[in-house]
């Protein structure tokens, strides 16, 4: 019963989310929005750890770009801003899975790592290679982008792509 209503409470702060959101020029809102509910689709439909980590990692590091453009739009400046907001949505989100032993679990490794921390390292490293190849490829092309939501596409890819790794390797 307690996952039924956490399950509820998630999709609709996702769902005000979707339809409140604010434009942001850091990561495209529907790249994040589509991480999120790539998040919650895995838990929903029992899919591996490691592959939701991935989508984990992506979304901390949308959620830290879009607080940083935020930051920088409200003129909010300080010195090491940009590592702080980051380390700090690390910390809430890696945090309570640790106290919870969501992470930490000896029974749910892959290659002597927990498989979400795993998951969520490569995700966010993959995510955030996607959006600088993505950034590369627009001012190669003189500030406009190869395709349509080129933005969207770019950082998404890489964890589809591991994510179907990672099935193979885990089932």
């Amino acid at each position: 019963m307690r996952a039924v209503r956490s399950k509820k409470l998630y999709f609709s702060v996702l769902f005000f989310l979707v339809f409140f959101a604010l434009p942001a020029k850091a990561v495209c809102p529907v790249c994040t929005i589509a991480v999120g509910a790539c998040v919650g689709l895995a838990q929903y439909l029992g899919i591996d750890d490691t592959i939701t980590g991935l989508w984990i990692g992506g979304l901390i590091i949308s959620m830290a770009a879009w607080t940083i453009n935020w930051l920088n739009k409200k003129n909010i400046l300080f010195k090491g801003r940009k590592i702080l907001v980051t380390c700090g949505y690390y910390a809430i989100i890696i945090l309570p899975l640790y106290f919870k032993n969501i992470i930490g679990h000896p029974f749910n490794q892959i290659w002597g790592m927990d498989k979400l921390l795993l998951g969520i390292i490569l995700g966010s490293i993959f995510f955030f290679l996607g959006n600088i190849f993505s950034l590369y490829l627009k001012k190669i092309n003189g500030g406009k982008a190869y395709f349509p939501f080129q933005k969207v596409v770019m950082p998404i890819v890489p964890l589809i792509i591991l994510s179907f790794i990672f099935y193979s390797i885990t089932c």
